[in-house]
């Protein structure tokens, strides 16, 4: 057995805002085809595109794009942090590779959205339904304390 040690993506994703859906560059609703976007956030360069089937990733270098495409059903653990005003989503890979997502200056509302999505995308790991107002309440951006 050979022991292979995977680099984190983490540096590049601080996410700080949500995005509307309206808002995405081009570009980046290219990669969503076919799929409801349940929720988007930014950096001040990158995206984070949750749908109801995987997670993209969008790293902007300046002049170059990293694009992540991280499916839902190769994710085998999760997990989340929260802190007072920010975030952990800790996922890791069917491979071992582990995926870090941190989200910075929450406010109650970030929390409330991050904690459904949560919820959502842990119950699509584990082939059950997610509640379907939850996933309404995130497509339609409703999320209210």
């Amino acid at each position: 057995m050979s022991y292979t040690k995977f680099k984190k993506i983490t540096k590049n994703f601080n996410f700080s805002s949500v995005v509307d859906k309206k808002d995405l560059p081009a570009y980046v609703r290219q990669y969503i085809k076919k799929e409801q976007i349940l929720t988007t956030y930014k950096t001040s360069r990158d995206y984070g595109v949750f749908t109801d089937k995987k997670i993209v990733l969008f790293d902007n270098k300046g002049t170059s794009k990293q694009i992540f495409t991280i499916p839902y059903k190769s994710i085998s653990n999760q997990s989340i942090i929260f802190n007072e005003d920010s975030a952990e989503l800790d996922l890791l890979m069917d491979s071992g590779y582990p995926v870090i997502l941190k989200f910075i200056n929450m406010k109650g509302e970030d929390k409330l959205r991050l904690r459904i999505l949560y919820i959502c995308i842990d119950k699509i790991i584990n082939n059950q339904e997610p509640i379907a107002e939850d996933i309404k309440n995130l497509i339609n951006n409703n999320i209210k304390l």
